[in-house]
């Protein structure tokens, strides 16, 4: 069988040989299985009688590399799947993880003896049953649900979607790992907001464009606050340009029932993603708002794409969706039914940058003003 002699004289090595001889032999059997073809149905019988004898007097040490390399076989039957799990050590995330074929039953039992190591390797694989998906996500594991945000095999959508978008609020490794791929729906991560860096930020308030959202219950504190925005951008821009952020760290906690600590947030993010929700949940323009932005970002570097891609997003995004996006940092609304049919995206017509500026006069005023700021800064 399988190269070697015959299973006779295999049993008489083994109860002569010692030790030694069974760790040689085990491993050597393991090696020949994982190289040749499908065996027949005798073969495969004969050989797992084989190596269950060799496996149960071996040294845990050979144990762990015959299972390493049975494991790379992919004509393993339950029984010697079984023993590979069995005694692959440390080894076993891995071999969870790379193993050609993994049966069913094997992820269910490994689900369920509960080690987050091994069950976090089974997520991250591209052939899971819609069972063993459902164990998976009634795990209370972060590390099983980074796996999980990051297997793109997983369609987000149902109940994983509610899931996957609960866990983002509270880890943001798996809010990072959600904006990065291209079949989530950024705007289920607005309450992980602040965790995300800058062009994720920007993803999520893009997200809100070309879409409707439910009323927001700040809304009618916005439509009271709303007749004096040309006073609110006013102060704004004052305070920002003389660099008095904790004014307006007070101001903003004044007009939106934010904590202190969250304004902190939006008056010192030099991004001016937050601020920029702030402005146009309050109706602020393009050219409004613009004027506060670039008093209130980094001068670091030339912001002026940045700059020019929220005069965009004033004229895509709508206050009403940037109200609901501040209610979801204050928790006043229910994310989820962003995933109800009447709020999600709906297509439009593509629009290039110049059919934009031609709608709307006060957008072409407010990038020409940004193109003249960084030929300033470049001379």
């Amino acid at each position: 069988m399988l190269g070697f002699q015959p299973y006779e004289t295999f049993q008489l090595l083994i109860e002569t040989g010692g030790v030694d001889r069974t760790n040689t032999l085990l491993v050597a059997a393991c090696d020949a299985f994982a190289r040749r073809e499908k065996p027949t149905a005798a073969e495969l019988q004969q050989f797992e009688t084989l190596v269950q004898r060799l496996f149960s007097t071996a040294a845990p040490s050979a144990r762990t590399k015959a299972a390493a390399t049975l494991g790379r076989s992919a004509h393993l039957s339950p029984l010697l799947e079984d023993l590979v799990v069995a005694n692959a050590g440390d080894d076993l995330p891995d071999y969870l993880l790379g193993a050609p074929a993994l049966s069913e039953a094997t992820m269910l039992k490994t689900i369920e003896a509960g080690d987050i190591a091994a069950c976090s390797a089974i997520a991250r694989r591209s052939d899971l049953s819609n069972v063993v998906l459902a164990r998976l996500f009634q795990m209370n594991s972060r590390r099983v649900y980074r796996a999980l945000a990051t297997n793109t095999a997983i369609a987000p959508r149902g109940p994983y979607l509610s899931a996957l978008a609960r866990s983002a609020q509270m880890d943001y490794q798996v809010a990072w790992s959600l904006a990065a791929r291209d079949d989530f729906d950024c705007a289920l991560l607005a309450p992980a907001f602040f965790d995300l860096n800058e062009s994720d930020r920007i993803k999520v308030i893009k997200a809100f464009g070309e879409r409707r959202t439910p009323d927001a219950p700040i809304k009618k504190t916005i439509e009271q606050i709303s007749v004096a925005t040309d006073e609110l951008t006013r102060a704004l821009m004052k305070l920002f340009s003389e660099n008095r952020r904790p004014e307006v760290t007070r101001l903003l906690h004044q007009i939106t029932g934010l904590d202190e600590v969250r304004c902190g947030q939006i008056a010192h993010d030099v991004s001016g993603a937050a601020l920029f929700v702030i402005l146009r949940a309050f109706g602020a323009t393009a050219y409004e708002g613009l004027k506060v932005l670039i008093h209130a970002t980094s001068h670091d570097d030339d912001k002026s794409p940045v700059l020019t891609e929220f005069a965009r997003l004033f004229d895509t995004v709508t206050p009403d969706s940037m109200a609901f996006l501040m209610s979801a940092w204050r928790g006043d609304v229910n994310l989820l039914e962003l995933t109800k049919p009447e709020y999600r995206p709906f297509a439009t017509e593509p629009r290039t940058a110049a059919e934009r500026v031609q709608r709307n006069p006060a957008l072409s005023e407010a990038i020409e003003a940004l193109s003249r700021i960084g030929s300033r800064r470049a001379g």
